[in-house]
């Protein structure tokens, strides 16, 4: 089912049209795909919800193989994303985007992002993004083995395979290298050892709409 529902863009006023559209992912749920775009002035809101009442969840899934790559994900607004054999933790703000893709997009976006901070790190910073952009590539070929956990407060995530486990939620701390949080604007951190040091920020001019790059050093 597809709705279109006219109404104010919440960034400049101007009348935008929201896109309502259901999908169904078989042995799953049916979805909920809520989206918008204003042309006046860019702002765009994306978000996925299941059509049943659901509980705060976590997801993990072991990806050995290029066949691994093709499993669905199904990631909301309020999802954090981690895999931590690549140190790399995405947590969700107020300008997250909900998304339905597979794993290897999931790789996509973060290979983009790491991408991104190529034009300003140096010394420790690059080696950490260049070493994610190597493993990345493994993960592609089947060479490098990762695990994939998804963890949603509100239940409206999921990796859609036989595979992957589905656990109570977890509030925990992690120690990662590479942090996306995403709020009005992305902010990156690279984490040297286990300390936090002083941040620094820097904006990236070829990274999505609306985002920039705070880091570590």
């Amino acid at each position: 089912m597809r709705t279109i529902v006219n109404g104010p863009c919440p960034s400049c006023n101007t009348e935008i049209e929201y896109l309502y559209q259901t999908e169904n992912i078989p042995y799953f749920s049916d979805i909920l795909i809520i989206s918008a775009n204003c042309a006046s002035c860019g702002y765009r809101y994306v978000d996925t919800q299941l059509l049943k009442s659901a509980l705060p969840v976590r997801y993990e899934m072991r990806v050995t193989s290029t066949e691994d790559l093709d499993v669905r994900v199904v990631r909301s607004m309020s999802c954090t994303i981690e895999i931590p054999e690549l140190g790399v933790r995405i947590d969700p703000g107020p300008a997250c985007e909900g998304f339905v893709t597979n794993v290897e997009g999931v790789l996509s976006r973060i290979e983009k992002i790491v991408n991104g901070t190529l034009n300003w790190a140096e010394g420790t910073e690059r080696e950490h993004a260049e070493w994610i952009l190597d493993e990345i590539a493994g993960a592609r070929n089947g060479t490098f083995p990762l695990t994939l956990i998804l963890q949603d407060p509100n239940g409206n995530s999921a990796i859609i395979s036989d595979d992957a486990k589905k656990m109570e939620h977890e509030n925990r701390q992690a120690d990662f290298h590479f942090v996306v949080i995403e709020p009005a604007r992305f902010m990156v951190f690279f984490l040297s050892d286990l300390s936090i040091p002083k941040p620094r920020t820097g904006f990236l001019d070829d990274f999505p709409h609306n985002l920039c790059a705070l880091y570590c050093v």
